[in-house]
């Protein structure tokens, strides 16, 4: 029964308005366009995100260059962080020997409680400062799968806000429809019949 109910809008009927048929046929269209536009959207910005991340990941290595570096003094304990875990890493001054020979030292986050003298990697760019670490793979990836998840919630926000108002609308000029001709039928209603 319910399913007869529910597809009453697409058969002629005496009761089916105009507003009823437009209401199918943008329900038809929004399915539709839920059904193949949502993944399309999602993977498109997946898409795009992934190739900008990528391209920040390439400038991210041409623009800098690891070196080795060794840690002045012992680097503090891990940090607490605000969700009562602790974070692995803390930032430490390092020092490092350039290609030409100069001295160079500069901040760097390392391994929580290193101890001093310990080399590490850091990355330096054209003016010998310390940078953080490109991009890596995981962050590209990770990146791309949130833009493409975010994209394809937005696009299906956006479609089902679309349904919810055409529906209200439709109700709307249903009930003016229904009204109007209650209106014509009840004048006739309150003649007199002779």
């Amino acid at each position: 029964m319910r399913a007869r109910q529910r597809w009453w809008r697409w058969r002629r009927s005496l009761l089916r308005r105009r507003c009823d048929v437009v209401e199918a046929w943008t329900a038809l269209a929004l399915g539709i366009a839920l059904f193949f536009g949502v993944p399309a959207a999602g993977c498109a910005a997946g898409v795009a995100a992934y190739g900008a991340a990528h391209s920040t990941a390439v400038a991210q290595r041409a623009a800098s260059r690891p070196v080795d570096a060794v840690l002045v003094r012992d680097a503090p304990p891990t940090v607490p962080a605000a969700g009562g875990g602790s974070t692995g890493t803390v930032r430490a001054t390092v020092r490092w020997t350039g290609a030409d020979g100069t001295m160079g030292t500069g901040i760097a986050k390392v391994k929580a409680a290193t101890p001093g003298g310990q080399h590490v990697r850091v990355r330096l760019d054209a003016y010998d400062r310390v940078v953080a670490e490109p991009l890596d793979d995981a962050q590209v990836w990770l990146s791309a799968v949130s833009w493409a998840a975010i994209a394809a919630l937005a696009a299906a926000g956006t479609l089902l806000a679309v349904r919810h108002g055409v529906r209200r609308y439709a109700q709307r000029h249903r009930m003016a429809e229904w009204e109007l001709a209650w209106a014509r039928t009840a004048a006739e209603w309150r003649r007199p019949r002779t």
